[in-house]
């Protein structure tokens, strides 16, 4: 008899459509290494694909879902061999690659990570694309000269995925993080991640003026749009802001003021073609900086047989904090 694995795949004949399946050998398409997918996760991206309110799909038909963790079950790759734990992200998965979204995938070995020894396979997927963006975020942060002393951080979209992790990253390192987030409830949430103050994301949502009072020495915004205009006007002189995220919208209304009278530095973070070296690096420095308290209080277990009806709500941020999605349920 042959193998069968459940998937979640996407299908555009007529239309575009999710649904799971069973599906073979043949179909886990091309690759040197074979991996026995054990976790994935939940993403904000994850949830734009699979109700295709963001044209992120471009291949069909597809398996969805941007990360996954798992043990390598055969290679033909000189870097891995059977038994070694694997994360994967990026690099087009669930647009036009195959995704985590799996029992059993088929990669390129030069697209996986070898799972630092010090964490787990369900812990890679707590921290998942959002831990690693979050990360990415810090490292750009750092790389601009931002330093504890330089003032505070603010985290906008707190609450989410990979603002979760950022508050727990920076307040570990020794920053006072300002979480920003929608939903106030969840205020003692976000302080006993290391959050020094919640404040409302109403504060920043709405059109601002394009230089405003100097408050934040750095900022990791998950958020885009007006929120993002309103931090880049409030960002102190020297100060950095790194951008990871749309959830607010993909329209920037700022103007050049911050950047020619404060010298305020604008930094992008892409999580998907991130160079190997920078991702080992941020796994790196997740294994042994990441507070794995704080990390499992964070995240919760989702069924894989879940997963496609949570994508509304993430959309909808009815999501709190890092969703690991259980590919054995």
């Amino acid at each position: 008899m042959t193998d069968t694995y459940k998937a979640l795949i996407a299908n555009n004949d007529p239309e575009f459509s999710v649904s799971y399946q069973q599906i073979g050998e043949q179909e886990l398409g091309e690759g040197d290494v074979t991996v026995a997918v054990e976790y994935s996760t939940l993403n904000f991206k994850d949830g734009l694909a699979m109700t295709n309110a963001s044209p992120i799909v471009q291949k069909f038909p597809l398996i969805m879902g941007v990360d996954f963790s798992g043990t390598v079950v055969e290679s033909d790759h000189a870097g891995f061999q059977a038994g070694d734990k694997v994360v994967m992200n990026g690099y087009g998965c669930s647009e036009n690659r195959n995704g985590g979204y799996t029992e059993r995938a088929r990669i390129n070995g030069d697209l996986l990570v070898a799972l630092p020894e010090s964490l787990t396979s369900r812990q890679a997927m707590a921290i998942g694309t959002a831990g690693y963006t979050a990360m990415l975020s810090v490292m750009a942060l750092e790389e601009g000269g931002m330093t504890p002393d330089r003032g505070e951080v603010l985290v906008t979209g707190a609450a989410g995925g990979v603002g979760t992790v950022a508050v727990v990253l920076l307040a570990g390192l020794g920053y006072r993080v300002v979480a920003s987030t929608g939903r106030m409830e969840e205020t003692e949430f976000l302080t006993s991640l290391g959050a020094a103050e919640v404040i409302d994301r109403q504060t920043l949502s709405e059109p601002g003026k394009p230089m405003q009072r100097e408050r934040w020495a750095g900022v990791v915004d998950c958020v885009g749009s007006k929120t993002l205009a309103n931090v880049v006007a409030q960002t102190q002189y020297g100060g950095v802001v790194t951008a990871c995220g749309l959830a607010q919208g993909a329209d920037l209304p700022l103007t050049v003021l911050p950047f020619i009278l404060r010298n305020v530095q604008l930094q992008g973070v892409d999580s998907v073609h991130a160079p190997m070296a920078r991702r080992q690096e941020a796994w790196r420095r997740l294994a042994s900086e990441l507070d794995i308290a704080r990390l499992e209080s964070l995240s919760f277990d989702l069924p894989f047989s879940e997963v496609l009806d949570s994508a509304p709500k993430i959309l909808a941020g009815q999501i709190r904090g890092r969703a690991i999605v259980d590919m054995g349920q």
